[in-house]
């Protein structure tokens, strides 16, 4: 019986994903571009860094090339295919970072209310008083510019938003009657936290992952377009801005990863958006 009901739990979400156009085109992007990310050993045999063809040998016109190459003869679909990594890895760790993070905060604040809550918010309005991208550029600058320090600046920026909209639901939540009975029966206010709330607002949190990871990649390829980036890998901003001084005469240097970098973000926030509309179908209505 359970296994009956798990799949038919799964028929409808998959219903109702088929329903939504945009969560549908969102989720066959990502599948795309996570397939390029994790064949890209396989399409490509060039390395992303070593100089194998002829400089500014532009897209379509050599078979070994499909896309080109750069002024250092470096092959662009590869470069891409293996950006494509990186950009993932950056956008996923962060984006998961700054939700459990969010997601904790915002549920014991909306639960604990008075100085937990004082106390959390105001954190978070210190850091929400911060330009971001600033902040970040700055502690990858003192740190060391690296992959890791990325995914750190981009989860401290962003945190907030999600203990925001997580602490929002968990004030609702914490005047729910299954709540209210917890406390009754004598149920300590962590296991209620843990057992009652936090799985009661997980779904805020997880509509908020995609959207955090496309804003990781874009600030990633900002990073990485202003020299900022992990020099030890290709990245889509680290082929954007190198391509930015042949950009009169090749411009698909910078349209090509720029592209890259739309289509995933693109599909980031058709996914967050779907997401979010499937969970508030009455908030979708309304609008």
């Amino acid at each position: 019986m359970s296994d009956l009901t798990l799949t038919r739990a799964g028929t409808r979400i998959w219903r109702r994903i088929a329903q939504s156009p945009g969560l549908s085109a969102g989720v066959v992007l990502l599948v795309a571009i996570c397939v390029l990310a994790a064949g890209a050993p396989y399409f490509t045999h060039n390395d992303p860094l070593d100089m194998v063809g002829t400089p500014f040998t532009w897209p379509g016109t050599d078979p070994s090339f499909l896309l080109g190459t750069d002024m250092m003869g470096r092959d662009m679909f590869s470069g891409i295919a293996f950006g494509a990594r990186v950009s993932l890895e950056i956008g996923v760790a962060a984006g998961l970072l700054a939700t459990l993070a969010g997601w904790l905060v915002g549920a014991a604040a909306g639960f604990y209310g008075g100085l937990v809550d004082d106390l959390t918010m105001r954190v978070a309005d210190l850091f929400q008083t911060m330009p971001a991208l600033l902040f970040t550029i700055v502690l990858v600058v003192v740190v060391h510019p690296s992959v890791t320090t990325i995914v750190v600046g981009v989860a401290l920026t962003n945190w907030p938003q999600v203990a925001r909209l997580v602490r929002a639901d968990a004030l609702r939540v914490s005047r729910a009657e299954y709540v209210q009975a917890a406390t009754v029966i004598g149920m300590s206010r962590p296991r209620i936290v843990i057992t009652h709330v936090l799985p009661n607002v997980a779904t805020t949190a997880i509509v908020m992952l995609s959207i955090l990871a496309g804003n990781a990649i874009l600030t990633e390829a900002v990073l990485s377009f202003l020299g900022l980036g992990d020099p030890n890998v290709v990245t889509w901003g680290s082929m954007i801005g190198s391509g930015r001084e042949a950009l009169q005469t090749a411009w698909y240097m910078t349209a090509l990863p720029g592209c890259a970098v739309l289509v995933t973000v693109l599909s980031l926030n058709l996914i967050g958006n779907g997401l979010n509309d499937l969970v508030n179908p009455r908030r979708r209505g309304a609008l």
